[in-house]
């Protein structure tokens, strides 16, 4: 990871760690770059954004930045990460820009740019983007008299994803009961459209944002309040977005969680029968879930595993031409379809597994035997988190954690890519044992790192 650029883009509070100068100047060195590969200069960019406070601040600092360099940018308002991703691949646009910080907390934000092929920018892009924040110089030139960029609304850009979205679906889903959590995020101003227009009957939570309620309390990272909602409703099930809709949880008819590794096999298994996974492979992440690869064993579904971040699932499925991908946190990629995580194409696609089977998705997911799971986020210094193997204490307590398992389950520790965070991961029988045993861990940690 580089400076500034994670595993998920520029990510920090909101002009404290990410400013309205570095959006600026990402914008300027964008409509640098992008415009030289144009015989008049001028580069073409796609913003979108989410319902954070400041989300409108940074899309007014990336487009003064990019039109000072003469880019003409698009503007997509608020709108799901996928859909910029799908609008950049498949208009006549360089890059796009999405200003969201996914399931953080309303006063952090980010800036994802996406490159021309719809995936992550390039780390060497990146690295040039840092090294001109951090120049003392501004040695880009500015754009004057009619080079300088004009901005474009085009909000129609969100209308063509909703669109793509509905011609994916195969089949109407007619009086199927279907319950969302919008996080008061991106996805409210186009998920209960498309599943309207799909013929479900759609009841939505989480669909009044306020710049300041994002992900509190409501989508995919308090998936507890749409359990109940489905329940309360009796509805056939219930799908929960994060802030920017690249990620999707979904919850059965009885109420039960259904995470990213039961979406993950319930959707393996559906494109397997189609003859539709490609290489008979699934890319996960080491963070899946040991039951889940034991569910695969017995279907005869291979599978890769890599770092955890959907940037190095994506990378694994571009390089062997894998066809289904994803994390455990819900950011499933359907490469054939788009080429990021999105949430809405997922509920679509756990929907036609339903449909098609018949039966429902409590009787699905029952096949799938998962292994108890702790995590706990152990609070560290971010210029230390990428670190913590150095401290003696730290690697000793590990160390005699995994002896202690004996192959009856596992101990994962890893740096956030986006928080200043040691993410601690415990797996093993008794629930009760490993949530003690993470919480000691994730305490240890933070004292000694502090």
């Amino acid at each position: 990871m580089g400076k500034y650029f994670g595993t998920d883009g520029f990510r920090g509070e909101a002009n404290v760690d990410l400013t309205v100068e570095h959006a600026y100047k990402v914008g300027r060195y964008l409509g640098y770059y992008y415009g030289k590969q144009h015989d008049d200069g001028k580069a073409h960019v796609v913003i979108g954004k989410d319902t954070r406070l400041s989300s409108y601040m940074f899309e007014y600092s990336l487009v003064a930045g990019l039109t000072a360099s003469g880019a003409d940018v698009y503007l997509m308002h608020v709108t799901p990460t996928p859909s910029v991703s799908y609008i950049v691949r498949t208009g006549d646009f360089d890059c796009g820009i999405m200003i969201s910080a996914s399931h953080n907390p309303y006063y952090d934000n980010g800036l994802k740019v996406i490159n021309g092929n719809g995936h992550k920018l390039e780390a060497e892009v990146e690295e040039k983007i840092e090294t001109y924040i951090d120049s003392p110089e501004d040695t880009i030139p500015f754009a004057t008299r009619d080079n300088i960029g004009r901005t474009v609304d085009y909000a129609i850009g969100r209308h063509r994803y909703i669109g793509y979205l509905m011609s994916l679906a195969t089949r109407s889903f007619k009086n199927v009961r279907v319950g969302l959590d919008c996080a008061n995020g991106s996805s409210y101003s186009v998920a209960k459209g498309v599943f309207d227009a799909l013929g479900a009957k759609t009841y939505a939570i989480g669909m009044e944002p306020d710049g300041t309620n994002i992900n509190d309390n409501c989508g995919s990272t308090h998936i507890e309040n749409l359990q109940k909602y489905v329940v309360d409703n009796d509805l056939d099930i219930g799908f929960a977005y994060d802030g920017d809709a690249d990620r999707c949880l979904a919850v059965d008819d009885k109420g039960q969680v259904i995470d990213g590794d039961c979406i993950l096999y319930l959707c393996g298994c559906y494109l397997k029968d189609k003859g539709e996974l490609n290489n008979n492979t699934v890319v996960t992440t080491m963070m899946s879930n040991l039951g889940l690869y034991k569910a695969f064993d017995k279907v005869g579904i291979s599978y890769e595993k890599t770092a955890v971040g959907d940037k190095y699932v994506n990378a694994n499925m571009m390089q062997y031409g894998h066809s289904l991908g994803g994390e455990q946190s819900g950011h499933v990629i359907f490469l054939d379809d788009n080429t990021t995580g999105d949430g809405l194409l997922s509920a679509l696609h756990l929907l036609e597994v339903m449909h098609e089977t018949g039966k429902p998705l409590s009787e699905l997911a029952s096949v799938m035997e998962i292994l108890p799971q702790s995590l706990v986020n152990a609070k560290v210094p971010n210029n230390k988190k990428e670190h913590f193997m150095d401290y003696p204490e730290i690697a000793s307590a590990i160390a005699e954690m995994e002896a202690k398992f004996d192959g009856e389950g596992r101990v994962l520790i890893r740096p956030s890519g986006t928080e200043p965070l040691v993410r601690v991961m415990i797996e093993g029988k008794d629930q009760a044992v490993i949530d003690e045993e993470a919480k000691r861990l994730a305490e240890l940690i933070t004292k000694i790192m502090h």
